[in-house]
């Protein structure tokens, strides 16, 4: 398929974009896609040791995790088995949990954004996302989610951080906003009405993907 879209889903620990991923592919492959979703961090070796880092098994600066995300990011990319390059040339619609921005909101929180970017622009440089799409739940509420899904709480996830985070992907949007093709969610609306809203979004690049194809 030629016409085939790269989208990120991105949000703070507990919006749901990992249910949301899954319920896009489906109305993904109904409409005609082939559809490979994926997530960062990965699970290769650069990604399960940033998962560890996570998960207080093991300690690392936030300038080291950051470094890290990059690596992880470019090998995610580059792969010759299944990287996104190598995907979107085979005809995937490529969907995937988390891209750069989540590093521009979680890394940039502790240190400068425009580092953060920039460390980051080869990424950008290689493959942008068609649609940056970001689900926007209350810190309160996803917490509430977290605590309700699970026994222990990784590195981010408290309300205080989860708040600077959001406030920092939304920095992040008004930097880019020239540059990206960001659609903001109401993350706090049921499962479905998010998933529709969602659908209805893709809908309009889709559509926007075909009138580019038939003027050409």
């Amino acid at each position: 398929m030629e016409n085939n879209l790269f989208i990120a889903i991105e949000g703070i620990d507990g919006s749901g974009k990992s249910t949301q991923v899954e319920l896009l592919r489906e109305k993904l492959e109904k409409a005609g896609h082939k559809v490979y979703g994926t997530f960062e961090p990965t699970d290769s070796f650069i990604g399960i040791l940033i998962k560890d880092i996570l998960k207080h098994k093991t300690e690392a600066d936030h300038r080291v995790i950051a470094g890290l995300f990059v690596a992880d990011r470019l090998n995610h990319l580059l792969n010759k088995t299944n990287g996104l390059l190598k995907k979107m040339e085979e005809g995937y619609t490529v969907i995937t949990d988390r891209y750069y921005f989540s590093s521009y909101a979680y890394q940039g929180t502790y240190m400068p954004l425009d580092w953060v970017i920039q460390a980051n622009s080869l990424s950008a440089g290689l493959l942008r996302p068609h649609l940056n799409i970001f689900i926007d739940v209350s810190p309160g509420i996803s917490i509430q989610r977290i605590n309700n899904g699970r026994s222990s709480m990784e590195l981010f996830e408290t309300k205080t951080s989860l708040e600077k985070v959001r406030e920092k992907y939304f920095e992040a949007f008004e930097k880019l906003k020239d540059q990206e093709t960001i659609v903001i969610i109401n993350g706090n609306s049921t499962v479905e009405q998010i998933a529709t809203d969602i659908w209805t979004e893709v809908e309009k690049r889709m559509e926007l993907q075909g009138t580019l194809k038939s003027q050409q």
